[in-house]
């Protein structure tokens, strides 16, 4: 037996269900209209006719669509000569655990 499944039973691996068939429907539809929601909002962030507030706020709504999101990490710890705690606040593209930080960026000292 196939972890307690009858072999080739369900759905095949990677076939779309009803609700995501539906979905990319409709993502083909609006691809398909000529403009989609993102390059709107990036042709307005372009407009220099247009108003900074304007271009701003269109920039900051298609902004998680074209970039990751930074994840800050705070770490404390002693300073160099046995000085005062000290906060250290480093910027990455992709999360990182107490541990993976401190391989990465602790010197032993």
């Amino acid at each position: 037996m196939h972890g307690g499944k009858r072999p080739g039973a369900g759905r095949p691996y990677g076939s779309r269900n009803k609700a995501t068939e539906k979905q990319k429907a409709e993502i083909d539809k609006i691809a398909a209209s000529g403009l989609t929601p993102l390059e709107y909002m990036l042709s307005v962030m372009r407009d220099e006719q247009a108003d900074t507030a304007t271009r701003l706020d269109a920039a900051v709504k298609a902004a998680p669509y074209v970039h990751p999101k930074l994840a800050t990490i705070e770490s404390k710890h002693s300073g160099l000569n046995g000085g005062g705690p000290q906060a250290v606040y480093i910027v990455s593209d992709r999360p990182m655990t107490e541990s993976e930080w401190e391989a990465a960026y602790v010197r032993p000292g």
